[in-house]
C-alpha cells in the first residue's frame, strides 16, 4: 500500500466556502422560485439568482478531484478511509433531520414557505421516514441526495486513477470532450418532437434509452465523474494565462452559461408552468450551460493567489457540516424574514442565505468542539 500526504491548497479553502455559500443560496431561493404565477415578480427574482448560483455542486465535486485524484492506495483502504468519513454523517443527518423537521413544523410557529405540507409531518409519516432514507431522500433531507451521488463517485474513483495514472494529456482531452457533448443530450431530447420524435413505445429517451434500457450511447461518459476528472486535469496542467486572459475567457463563458440558465429556465415555466420536472433540465448540473458556469468560477479561484488564513481554513473544515445542517435552517431563516421584512424579494434571499450560513457555521462549529458529534460534521 502507497500513501502520500497532500499539501494544503488555500485556494481550494476559498472554493469550499464559496461553493458552501451557493449552496445555500440556492435554496434561499427555493420558496420564491416554488411561487410560479402566485407571485411572478418573485418567481423571477428566484430564478436569476438561482440560475446564477448552479455551479455550486460542480464545485463542490471538482474540489474532491482536486483532493482525492489520483489515489494512491488500494481499494479496500479507500473505501474504509471514505465509509468512515460518510457513512456516520449520512445516516446521522438523514434520521436528524426529519425529527427536527417534525418538531420545527408543529412547534406553533408560522411556516410561510410553500415548499411545505403539513400533511407529510404526522409522527406515523415522521417514522417512515427514519428507515426510507434507505431507498432514497426525502424533502427534508433534501441536500443529503449529494451524499448518495459522492459516494457513487468515491467507489469509482480507484478504478478512474488506475486510468489517470497511465494516461496522458491527449487522453483526458478526449474523455473530457465526450463528457461534453453528453452534456448537450438533454437537449437534443427536447428539441428531438420538433423534427417528429415521438419516442419509444412512450419513452422519450434517446440514443438507446427505452423502459428496458436506461443506459444509452453516453452513458458512461455523463454525469459528476467528468467534474472530478475536469479538477484533475486543471489541476495537473493548469493553464498558463495572464490574469487578462483568464479573464476574456472566464467572463464570456459565464455569461454564456447564464443567460442559457436563466432564459431557459424562464421560457420553460412558461410553457411548462409548475412542471419542476421539466425546469431541472435547464438546471441540470451536468448540462452545458452549467459547465460553462463551473468552469470559469473554477478556472478564476484557482488563478487566485492567497495567503493561508487560520479563519479560512477554519471555516473551509466546516462546510461539510454546514451543508449537511443547513436545509433546516434556511427554512427557519425564511420563515423569519419572508413575512416580516418588507423589502424587495432579492435582499430578503440575501438576508435568508447569509443568516443560515451564519447558523449552519455556529451550530457546525458547536458540533465540532465535541469529540462525539464532531464525527458528523467533519
Amino acid at each position: 500500500m502507497q500513501t502520500t500526504k497532500r499539501e494544503h491548497i488555500v485556494w481550494v479553502d476559498l472554493l469550499r466556502v464559496i461553493a458552501c455559500f451557493l449552496v445555500i443560496l440556492s435554496h434561499s431561493c427555493d420558496p420564491f422560485v416554488g411561487q410560479f404565477e402566485n407571485n411572478h415578480a418573485e418567481f423571477l427574482t428566484g430564478a436569476f439568482i438561482g440560475s446564477f448560483v448552479r455551479s455550486c455542486v460542480p464545485l463542490f465535486v471538482m474540489m474532491s478531484g482536486v483532493l482525492l485524484l489520483p489515489v494512491h492506495m488500494d481499494m479496500p483502504t479507500f473505501y474504509s478511509k471514505r465509509a468512515k468519513r460518510l457513512l456516520l454523517p449520512f445516516v446521522f443527518w438523514s434520521l436528524a433531520l426529519p425529527i427536527l423537521y417534525y418538531l420545527y413544523v408543529n412547534s406553533g410557529i408560522e411556516i410561510v414557505s410553500p415548499n411545505i405540507l403539513m400533511e407529510d409531518y404526522t409522527p406515523a409519516k415522521t417514522f417512515q421516514k427514519l428507515y426510507l432514507f434507505l431507498f432514497n431522500f426525502n424533502y427534508d433531507t433534501t441536500p443529503l441526495w449529494y451524499l448518495y451521488m459522492l459516494i457513487g463517485l468515491y467507489l469509482f474513483m480507484p478504478i478512474i486513477s488506475a486510468w489517470l495514472n497511465q494516461a496522458g494529456k491527449k487522453d483526458i482531452q478526449y474523455f473530457l470532450g465526450i463528457w461534453i457533448i453528453s452534456m448537450c443530450l438533454p437537449y437534443v431530447q427536447m428539441f428531438a418532437p420538433l423534427l417528429g420524435y415521438t419516442g419509444n413505445y412512450g419513452n422519450m429517451g434517446i440514443l438507446g434509452i427505452c423502459d428496458w434500457n436506461a443506459y444509452g450511447l453516453f452513458y458512461y461518459f455523463s454525469g459528476f465523474l467528468g467534474y472530478i476528472v475536469l479538477a484533475y486535469y486543471l489541476v495537473k496542467y493548469p493553464f498558463q494565462w495572464s490574469w487578462k486572459r483568464t479573464l476574456a475567457v472566464a467572463i464570456p463563458l459565464f455569461l454564456v452559461g447564464y443567460v442559457i440558465t436563466a432564459g431557459g429556465f424562464i421560457l420553460t415555466q412558461q410553457y411548462h408552468p409548475g412542471s419542476y420536472a421539466n425546469l431541472e433540465i435547464i438546471w441540470y448540473f451536468s448540462g452545458i450551460n452549467v459547465f460553462l458556469m463551473t468552469f470559469s468560477v473554477f478556472i478564476l479561484i484557482q488563478k487566485i493567489k492567497i495567503k493561508p488564513s487560520p479563519l479560512l481554513t477554519k471555516t473551509a473544515s466546516l462546510t461539510f457540516g454546514i451543508y449537511l445542517c443547513h436545509f433546516i435552517l434556511v427554512q427557519f431563516a425564511y420563515d423569519l424574514i419572508y413575512p416580516h421584512m418588507q423589502v424587495p424579494a432579492f435582499v430578503k434571499i440575501l438576508l435568508i442565505a447569509c443568516l443560515s450560513f451564519v447558523l449552519s457555521l455556529l451550530v457546525t462549529w458547536i458540533m465540532s468542539l465535541h469529540k462525539i458529534t464532531k464525527k458528523v460534521v467533519i
